[in-house]
């Protein structure tokens, strides 16, 4: 279960296509650890805004600005705005949890005899897949900066793993999950 969330976007007067009579306000969010989509329901007055971290956890106490979660949602009920925003909020998370990102790396394995699951990391091929994996075997790598400068194809790891976790939750039935919760 997540503990914490980022706001994706905020909807002040709910839904558009909501056609119930009392509309309440709702938040897009992503989980910060499983990046689950979520719809969330804000405490009344709560002074919410993009990119905001908030508890969601079962601690009610804790909870300052969120009333509850609504529901798990696709990536498709995404508003325009929250499909925008999220590379964003997803790279920012990856640079927070930095360390099992460059775990990943330092510990990929193939997932059968034709593909590694480093390669599913959008821009990174097999050429760049062998670098890394002898790179690795040299010397652990310690940052995603370190990944990039010791395999030159890699330019921005943070954004390949954000695309990864974009792609990942456009597809809900995709075969190899790397990061995000099924």
């Amino acid at each position: 279960m997540e503990e914490f969330a980022y706001i994706l976007d905020y909807l002040p007067q709910g839904r558009a296509n909501d056609k119930s009579y009392h509309k309440s306000s709702l938040a897009l969010a992503v989980g910060e650890m499983e990046f689950k989509l979520l719809e969330l329901i804000p405490k009344p007055n709560a002074v919410i805004a993009i990119g905001d971290r908030v508890y969601i956890g079962k601690d009610q106490q804790k909870r300052d600005k969120v009333l509850s979660v609504k529901r798990r949602i696709p990536y498709s009920e995404l508003t325009n705005a929250a499909m925008n925003e999220l590379p964003f909020i997803l790279e920012g998370i990856v640079r927070k949890r930095e360390p099992f990102f460059v775990e990943f790396f330092n510990k990929a394995e193939s997932i059968n005899t034709r593909m590694h699951s480093l390669e599913l990391l959008p821009g990174l091929g097999n050429k760049s897949m062998w670098s890394v994996i002898e790179e690795r075997k040299k010397k652990p790598f310690t940052s995603l900066d370190e990944v990039s400068e010791r395999i030159k194809t890699v330019h921005h790891p943070q954004k390949m793993i954000a695309n990864r976790i974009v792609e990942e939750l456009q597809e809900r039935n995709e075969k190899y999950k790397l990061f995000v919760a099924r």
